[in-house]
């Protein structure tokens, strides 16, 4: 006998208990429809009596369909939310699972939008969206896109206001402004999501933004301690907690008891130990006429040829078990034994390499 119902692996309908008994919920759009159309006509309407047009019911639910997507399509400070904050990450098609995850997908149900308010995971986006600018951007969804530049627009409004991270960003708006000055000039060489219109306009603003952080000041406090205040093995202690060279030297530049501590040789020696190994100080050892290594020096050097290492407070997990990318405060389903031995910290780069087919 043919089965003619619905496919047996869907989840079925949603029903909800009355005072008359049970019954099917509907989709949000048809309540949205009758709500706004208290009074629709079950019959045909005629819209205009002198050519006698006369439209069926279907024509009427496909024009307030389309008239509703085009609302939503026209906002552009609209972005898609989703109660979990976790993806099944799935690059083949299964009999319980048609198609694939792409990024643009993961990039709308991670929640990027929550992730930035928190100190500890906004360097891992910011790092994220940089990755996406270089190379991404164009592989992600219209929808992906309008969600990605909200974001990059929240990340540059809390720097002006907080003034942290402010070179972060200068990088990241960089590195997005030459990808798309190369799209723009290269029309037709590869497909654009959208009317170019669209992406001249982003160009526009993300120069606009450059021009916002480049003007950037920080002001200064006069009440309490400053950093000249603290003693000198305290202000040792704080330069040896950086991991960024560039941060070091900017530091050096406030007073010049710092400038002093920032050209420490031990420090850009721990600092290069740190990111790099014993085999690649070999190949790009400088050495003073003195007989000295210069470490700082070797470190900006290094950086030119090997990557830094990566270190971020919070980051995404992907489950080995369940195939599920997901933040490690919001958790996910996980039906192991021992889930947190199937945890895997993600870094920017393989979250990139994840939904690489």
């Amino acid at each position: 006998m043919p089965f003619l119902g619905q496919d047996w692996r869907s989840p079925g309908w949603s029903w909800i208990k009355t005072e008359d008994g049970w019954k099917r919920c509907e989709s949000w759009s048809r309540d949205l429809e009758r709500e706004n159309n208290p009074r629709a006509l079950t019959h045909s309407v005629i819209l205009n009596s002198d050519d006698e047009e006369i439209f069926s019911n279907e024509e009427q639910e496909y024009t307030s369909k389309k008239r509703k997507k085009d609302h939503f399509r026209n906002d552009t400070n609209a972005q898609c939310f989703y109660r979990e904050k976790w993806i099944y990450v799935h690059k083949e098609s299964t009999r319980e699972r048609h198609g694939y995850c792409t990024l643009g997908e993961a990039f709308n149900r991670l929640d990027f939008s929550s992730a930035i308010q928190d100190i500890r995971r906004f360097t891992y986006v910011v790092k994220l969206l940089q990755l996406i600018a270089k190379s991404q951007l164009t592989s992600l969804s219209g929808v992906a896109q309008k969600n990605y530049f909200n974001v990059l627009d929240k990340i540059v409004q809390k720097v002006l206001d907080d003034h942290q991270n402010p070179r972060l960003i200068k990088d990241l708006l960089q590195d997005l402004s030459s990808t798309l000055c190369i799209l723009l000039r290269g029309v037709g060489k590869s497909v654009l999501v959208g009317n170019i219109n669209i992406w001249v306009c982003r160009l526009e603003t993300v120069l606009r933004w450059q021009e916002q952080l480049q003007d950037l000041q920080v002001t200064k406090v006069n009440n309490g301690l400053t950093l000249s205040d603290l003693p000198l093995h305290m202000l040792n202690n704080i330069l040896y907690r950086f991991s960024d060279g560039w941060d070091i030297v900017t530091l050096g530049q406030v007073t010049p008891t710092l400038s002093m501590l920032s050209e420490d040789r031990r420090l850009w020696k721990k600092l290069c130990q740190y990111h790099f190994a014993e085999k690649q100080f070999c190949r790009h050892l400088i050495v003073s006429e003195k007989g000295h290594v210069e470490w700082k020096l070797m470190y900006f050097a290094l950086q030119k040829h090997y990557p830094p290492r990566e270190q971020y407070g919070d980051t995404l997990h992907f489950c080995r078990h369940c195939s599920i990318l997901f933040w490690k405060d919001s958790g996910h389903p996980c039906t192991a034994a021992d889930p947190d031995s199937c945890f895997m910290p993600v870094s920017p780069q393989h979250f990139i390499d994840l939904f690489k087919f």
